[in-house]
């Protein structure tokens, strides 16, 4: 049920409304107005086709809750309070950029995935999945606390949502008829859960891109020689991916190898109701008894990196195996995204809400698609320390085309700030984009502003012991390159990348002879980013 619409303000029309669209692990890689290699995302395309691309986006911390809590509060995590998901408890009595944005006159409302565990604040309205929420017939929690289960895909649920809210906020009139005054500017946040794990598809899309062989990427058989804590991790594809719950490839509970997982892939899949399962298990229980006919149930689904990288070797066409498992399911989930995303464009351009509404497009971090022989995120690696970013901008921001500096997460809240004619609180560690977005109408002050952009960004991961079993570590990235400090009890390493010379980030050179010099200048501007951001992990 959608909460009551406040008594209207004045809508200035120079305040543009705020769509700010957020997916969970969607990768630049598998968006094709970034990389054609994968996937063909024609809806998303249309915003950085007629807006902006940011080429250089990155988040502060490359985890779902801590990302979030960055971009709502325009901080860094050891600043809002919420550095990881396996203890955090987001505070929402802080200052947040959305009550800012009600402050200066805005309807907010809040639809889909929140994964901050305390209930949202600063939100005229907000319907939110609970945890990581469901793809299937997912439970949605109400703003007076009730919970119901909604039939349907996640993806279209939560862009159900979201249209249903812009549609009751502005009575569905288009906005050319609808005079100063008649409803307030609005900002909504569309979270969705996709392309979360364990991509599940639609069952419309069951199909797609089966016929489809992904190309293996850059170091795919890595064997993180001279990077430590890169060969702890527990997110290798070939070991650490579950058959079952990952790859799908379950018969039935009898004939079925129990794994870690199993359970909660046969919980996801409950949801279905019986003509869904049956749809379901149409497409994927041919699939699974083809995969037990020639690998048999009592196979050690545990292969090491290193024996997998053997050209056709068991293991290696097991990995490669599960990797094309992996992008198609992945690719599927992002098929529904695009989708939905264009529900939202053609719903604002039919209501001429477009030319007066900012939509942003991005994901909390990147993900790796098989880089480094991986899936997930966390690592300050470029796959995940990236995220997607493209905006269709309102009149009077006249930018168009790729821009090149160097953006972060916590420079969202800012931006809707400074749109929204609001104050930016001096507290706010990250910068408004504003004088990016104007193109030609810059100011003065503004290319002032862009000449003296910032050259380097900071990041600081803190999830470990966790799922994954990443390192905690700290870092800089510069344009050209990146120094990094593992920490903890079990590890205390430093790594330098050469970003120019070596992209994939194989090769160590902290220490090496040569590097003296950059090595020093990387360690001063380490610290005095630390000192900027008031970050006192040394």
């Amino acid at each position: 049920m959608l909460a009551a619409v406040h008594a209207p303000l004045m809508a200035q029309k120079s305040h543009p409304n705020i769509v700010y669209i957020m997916t969970d692990d969607h990768t630049a890689q598998m968006m094709s107005c970034y990389d054609t290699r994968f996937v063909h995302t024609p809806n998303l395309d249309r915003i950085a086709a007629d807006g902006v691309r940011f080429t250089h986006s990155y988040v502060a911390n490359s985890l779902s809750g801590p990302s979030r809590a960055c971009m709502i509060t325009g901080k860094h995590s050891h600043k809002n309070g919420f550095t990881n998901n396996e203890h955090g408890i987001f505070d929402g009595s802080q200052q947040t950029m959305p009550k800012l944005l009600q402050a200066a006159g805005y309807a907010t409302a809040l639809i889909g995935k929140w994964h901050l565990v305390s209930t949202p604040t600063g939100f005229d309205h907000w319907e939110i999945l609970p945890g990581q929420g469901d793809y299937y017939n997912p439970v949605f929690i109400h703003q007076d606390g009730t919970r119901a289960v909604d039939s349907g895909y996640v993806t279209r649920l939560v862009t159900d949502k979201a249209l249903e809210w812009i549609e009751h906020h502005t009575g569905g009139r288009v906005a050319d008829n609808v005079s100063d005054g008649d409803y307030k500017p609005f900002a909504i946040f569309i979270h969705h859960k996709a392309c979360h794990r364990a991509w599940l598809p639609a069952l419309e899309d069951l199909r797609l891109y089966e016929n489809t062989t992904f190309p293996l990427p850059a170091a795919f058989n890595d064997d993180y020689v001279t990077r430590d804590a890169a060969g702890r991790t527990e997110m290798e594809i070939g070991k650490d991916m579950d058959i079952v719950y990952d790859t799908k490839m379950f018969v039935s509970h009898e004939k079925t190898p129990r794994t870690r997982l199993s359970a909660s892939y046969e919980n996801m899949i409950g949801r279905l109701s019986p003509v869904e399962r049956r749809r379901y298990d149409d497409f994927y229980v041919p699939l699974s008894e083809r995969f037990y006919d020639e690998w048999g149930t009592n196979y050690d689904f545990q292969p090491r990196q290193s024996e997998s990288s053997v050209q056709g070797s068991r293991d290696a066409k097991l990995l490669e195996y599960k990797y094309q498992r992996y992008m198609r399911d992945y690719a599927k989930v992002v098929h529904a995204l695009d989708q939905e995303v264009g529900r939202v464009l053609d719903y604002l351009r039919d209501h001429h809400l477009l030319d007066n509404t900012l939509v942003v497009y991005t994901s909390d971090q990147g993900f790796y698609m098989g880089e480094h022989g991986w899936f997930d995120k966390r690592f300050i690696y470029e796959e995940s320390l990236s995220t997607p970013l493209v905006m269709h901008l309102p009149k009077g921001l006249e930018k168009r085309g790729d821009i090149d500096e160097m953006v972060q997460n916590i420079d969202y809240a800012p931006t809707f700030l400074e749109l929204a004619g609001a104050p930016i609180p001096t507290d706010i560690q990250g910068v408004s984009l504003v004088p990016l977005l104007k193109g030609k109408a810059a100011t003065r002050a503004d290319k002032q502003k862009i000449k003296h952009w910032r050259d380097a960004i900071y990041y600081h991961f803190y999830e470990y012991p966790a799922e994954h079993a990443v390192r905690r570590h700290y870092g800089i990235r510069t344009k050209r390159y990146k120094l990094i400090h593992f920490y903890g009890n079990d590890v205390d390493t430093w790594e330098l990348f050469d970003l120019r010379k070596d992209p994939h980030e194989l090769h160590n050179l902290y220490g090496q002879p040569g590097m003296e010099a950059v090595q020093r200048h990387l360690h001063h501007r380490l610290e005095l980013l630390q000192i900027q951001y008031d970050d006192s992990q040394r």
